[in-house]
């Protein structure tokens, strides 16, 4: 073959290229058309009978020199690539997305920045079970120049015999607290029935675990001017756990922080297993803040200090843990929850490490 022969050939394959290249983009097109009707009505973006039956015309048809094998596998890369595509043009009109909003969401509340440029520190009891408990709580707090205190007044328990929290009582207790001391007060809240109700007394209204996908209390959450602390379920994924927030934004309310709070696996040696990458890939696809819950992820005091490290280093905007007078007592999950000395060294270990040093507050 001559010189001049391999360069008609040459020219020849350079003009398929491109006509390859015009098609697969129309094909795209078309695809993305596809893809936002099938969204309208509600239909899944794959639709594997359709896609086998594409590849058997398509086989069908062969004439050669490609194996049906090949062109088969040709085809369905083909395919994969389009489904990705939907799901690019998906992911760019989410609330929460980067690419809606690319500078950070900061959440003010009573002149506590949650995103902002400082880190915050969430502590409080696991349980609200009186006003002396919750009030020792939070005189440490002030003492150590902390703003936000948590505690649960409604809790989900596995067993349905384990204290349930004291309701509405919790609730007026922690705004008791949060008047005396001036400080962010946050708590569960599980029916959306309860949430106009909770909005008069915390200050931040948090969706655990277990409700990550009670998508009615996710809507009824959405149309509260209100604080939203929502936690990543049990078994979610980071997408999932990204939906979930976009129910709250998509029926209004803008105040959204997330909680990593570890996901369930095959580890015993925790409670849950901490994805501290989670963190990472929620600051660059999400505008929202984000928390890391050391105290549920690990359920072990001997790991709450590195684990509260690793989440602030990765680049959380704070840590929630959990802390109570006196732990050996208390009426849910003591085993995990520090004493107020020990809560207080693991202040100054995070201030010596300098990965927590909120400005003009002194080490105590």
């Amino acid at each position: 073959m001559s010189h001049d022969q391999v360069e008609s050939i040459r020219s020849q394959l350079d003009e398929i290229n491109l006509q390859l290249l015009e098609l697969i983009n129309k094909r795209a097109t078309l695809v993305q058309q596809l893809g936002q009707e099938k969204k309208k009505q509600g239909i899944n973006r794959f639709d594997p009978e359709r896609e086998g039956k594409m590849l058997n015309l398509i086989v069908e048809n062969n004439n050669g020199p490609f194996s049906d094998t090949a062109i088969r596998h040709l085809f369905k890369q083909i395919f994969s690539a389009s489904l990705d595509l939907q799901k690019e043009d998906s992911q760019k009109v989410l609330l929460v997305s980067r690419k809606k909003q690319e500078e950070d969401t900061v959440v003010t509340i009573k002149g506590v920045q949650f995103g902002g440029a400082e880190k915050i520190l969430i502590a409080g009891p696991c349980s609200v079970e009186s006003y002396e408990q919750v009030r020792e709580v939070a005189a440490n707090h002030v003492e150590q120049g902390l703003r936000v205190i948590r505690g649960g007044a409604f809790k989900p328990r596995t067993s349905p015999y384990d204290f349930q929290g004291l309701g509405l009582e919790g609730l007026e207790i922690l705004k008791r607290i949060g008047d005396e001391f001036n400080l962010v007060t946050i708590s569960e809240i599980v029916t959306p029935s309860d949430l106009e109700m909770a909005i008069k007394y915390v200050d931040v209204i948090q969706i655990g675990a277990r409700n990550m996908q009670n998508f009615e209390l996710l809507k009824a959450a959405g149309r509260l001017n209100h604080p939203i602390l929502l936690k990543r379920g049990l078994s979610a994924t980071i997408e999932e756990f990204v939906y979930a927030a976009e129910y709250i934004l998509s029926e209004g309310n803008s105040q959204v922080m997330l909680c990593e709070r570890g996901i369930r696996t095959y580890e015993k040696a925790t409670r849950n297993t901490l994805d501290i990458s989670a963190v990472p890939i929620l600051k660059q696809e999400t505008h929202l803040p984000v928390f890391v819950d050391v105290t549920h992820s690990t359920g072990r005091r001997d790991l709450l200090l590195p684990t509260a490290k690793a989440g602030l280093a990765v680049g959380s905007d704070g840590i929630m843990v959990e802390v109570h007078p006196n732990p050996d007592v208390a009426l849910s999950d003591a085993k995990q929850q520090l004493t107020i000395p020990a809560f207080n060294e693991m202040l100054s270990n995070l201030y010596a490490s300098g990965l927590y040093k909120p400005e003009g507050v002194a080490v105590k």
